[in-house]
């Protein structure tokens, strides 16, 4: 397994690109909650609700868990059982894998990835071990990949596999995270890493996302041309003008070719859910795309059914499954913030393998 550096040939120089979601998975990486405390206390609901969806998952594709110590296994273990799961332990601090753990890469039918930093959004919370997690994965899949300098979450960012990604500034240009880098300084090192060639930038997130206003909150790619956005229709909401604001640049923005995307709305939940730290983000943004599936947070929402009917036109041939996600939102994230998907392709080991 061959560790690359900056100084070395960039993924873009071999060939490698970020692919989308929608593309062929060989499997979902994720991480079994634990730890009453960081669920304030929602630990035996979290649990609930993470095995309906890693059941749920496991129906399409094979679901690879990182278990933090024998309780979890345990725990994970007789709430899974004959489920296509394997079972790694593996220290962790929390399950947003969608952050900690790495950002694939392919080239052709071979896979690498990329070991961003990690450091729980600015410093936020304890994160010595997630940052441990693409090292782990790595080793596992005993793959070459690059390790980079940089702190980046997958949670900040979409791409639509067509060269095209989309950020916002509110996360990115944070100074927990990397202070030297502009907008120019991202959108070259997303192009030599992930082989996104335009970067769009929209403003902000939702109001109290302890992330900064992660992408994959409120505006996803639903394909190469088709990007979906929260809105809400309450002027009096504090999300009601960041997200206005979005809406209106998403309608002024084009891809790669020059093309302007088709722009779908997606109505937030209508209910005001309050946390233990405040407003919690509920989003139906935050979906996970696998094979043949598209899972959607619930959250007893008036909202809920609308925001399934909105999504299903968008995925044809994939089964559009809405599941609950209202304990799970109390850590701050649904669906997409748990999951990493890995590419389907054999394992790079270095150039020329």
């Amino acid at each position: 397994m061959t560790h690359l550096t900056p100084q070395d040939p960039t993924p873009r120089d071999l060939g490698f690109a970020m692919p989308p979601e929608w593309a062929p998975h060989a499997a979902t990486w994720m991480g079994w909650p634990q730890d009453d405390e960081l669920w304030f206390g929602h630990l035996a609901g979290v649990r609930d609700e993470f095995a309906q969806l890693v059941r749920t998952i496991a129906r399409f594709e094979p679901v690879q868990l990182l278990v933090r110590d024998e309780e979890s296994e345990r725990d994970a273990r007789a709430r899974l059982q004959g489920a296509n799961v394997t079972f790694h332990r593996q220290a962790l601090d929390d399950v947003w894998l969608r952050d900690s753990g790495p950002i694939f890469v392919t080239r052709g039918k071979q896979l690498s990835l990329i070991n961003w930093r990690f450091n729980a959004w600015g410093g936020k919370f304890e994160f010595q071990h997630d940052d441990q997690v693409p090292e782990y994965v790595a080793a596992t899949l005993n793959l070459s990949h690059w390790d980079r300098p940089e702190v980046l979450e997958g949670g900040g960012l979409e791409v639509n596999g067509a060269g095209v990604g989309l950020t916002t500034r509110s996360c990115f240009l944070t100074p927990t995270r990397n202070p030297e880098l502009s907008e120019a300084d991202y959108a070259a090192l997303l192009r030599s890493t992930l082989g996104i060639e335009k970067l769009l930038w929209l403003e902000g997130g939702l109001e109290n996302d302890h992330t900064d206003g992660h992408i994959d909150t409120i505006t996803r790619f639903a394909d190469e041309r088709t990007i979906v956005t929260s809105v809400t229709d309450d002027p009096q909401d504090a999300n009601f003008a960041v997200m206005q604001r979005n809406l209106q640049a998403l309608r002024e923005m084009t891809d790669a070719q020059g093309r302007p995307f088709e722009i779908v709305e997606l109505p937030l939940p209508e209910a005001r859910l309050e946390g233990a730290e405040g407003r919690l983000p509920p989003t139906y943004a935050n979906f996970y795309i696998g094979n043949g599936f598209v899972v959607v947070p619930q959250y007893h929402d008036a909202n809920d059914k609308a925001a399934l009917e909105r999504l299903r036109p968008l995925f044809p041939g994939r089964e559009v499954i809405g599941l609950p996600s209202r304990q799970i939102i109390e850590g701050g994230g649904s669906f997409h913030c748990v999951t990493q998907q890995q590419p389907l392709g054999a394992p790079w080991r270095g150039e020329g393998s």
